[in-house]
């Protein structure tokens, strides 16, 4: 099966690449990098000709509900027309799990962006998955100092390597609008995961748990993000991916100074592993 993968070069994307390869699919990776823009739908043509079907993992940071929508609306318009035009006969998209009442901020723009689909013409699945364990080092990266804020998020998060696969195996089925939601094995709060990475990574810093306000931290600190009863179960635990390849030591901390002590200078982030 010839499958593409919109942002492949992602955190999600590049393991969605790999669960794809292992697979044996004939895999097309899809990014700015290829001469493939989604915002202008600059390469889509000629990049889906022949493609069965499309996963789409693209993402952009914004906590503007405005911005969230235009890109993801946009993107997700040029993406489904190529689609149309190529005769590609399944669309997957990557959402979250439990953001139906959180139309605010980021989420809008997920929000949107199923709609989208569910007003085009191409057959389609939306895979909802709970936010990835990659999720607070992101946070973490965005802000600088000896403090770190943090929402009041109770979530179950989920290894991005399993979302891949998941997003695979969903490709490869009979289009069905929307997947079991997928959800990690354990529940945890953002806060509390935050701190344990920064002392996992001999990284010194406060983590200050705050209630965000308005719609978006309401749904936050709602516990929606966690999902419901039927749901589909990760096994990787936050802890256990910690300690696996896909997780690198930020350059600087403790951690990071005795693993590239351990490989004579070679950091892991500089290796691209993250």
């Amino acid at each position: 099966m010839r499958i593409a993968i919109v942002g492949g070069t992602g955190t999600v994307g590049r393991h969605t690449v790999r669960a794809a390869e292992d697979a044996g699919h004939d895999v097309r990776v899809l990014s700015r990098v290829s001469g493939v823009d989604v915002r202008t739908g600059r390469g889509l043509d000629s990049a889906l000709l022949g493609v069965d079907a499309v996963i789409d993992v693209t993402n952009h940071v914004t906590l503007s509900a405005k911005k969230a929508r235009e890109f993801f609306v946009n993107g997700t318009r040029h993406v489904l027309d190529a689609e149309r035009r190529s005769g590609v006969a399944h669309h997957v998209a990557l959402s979250i799990v439990g953001i139906d009442g959180i139309d605010a901020s980021y989420y809008a723009g997920k929000i949107a962006q199923e709609r989208t689909l569910a007003e085009g013409a191409v057959p389609f699945t939306i895979a909802r998955a709970a936010q990835f364990h990659e999720f607070a080092g992101q946070l973490l990266d965005s802000t600088r100092g000896p403090f770190a804020v943090m929402p009041k998020a109770p979530i179950r998060p989920v290894a991005a390597r399993e979302i891949g696969a998941h997003l695979v195996r969903v490709a490869v089925s009979e289009p069905q609008r929307r997947a079991a939601d997928l959800v990690g094995p354990r529940r945890e709060d953002l806060a509390d995961v935050a701190r344990r990475q920064l002392t996992f990574d001999g990284i010194y810093r406060r983590v200050l748990e705050v209630r965000f306000p308005g719609a978006y931290g309401r749904g936050l600190a709602s516990g929606a993000l966690r999902g419901g009863a039927d749901v589909l179960t990760g096994r990787i635990t936050f802890d256990e991916w910690l300690q696996s390849e896909d997780h690198s030591a930020p350059q600087g901390s403790d951690r990071c100074d005795r693993t590239c002590a351990s490989r004579e200078g070679r950091c892991d982030q500089d290796a691209g592993t993250r």
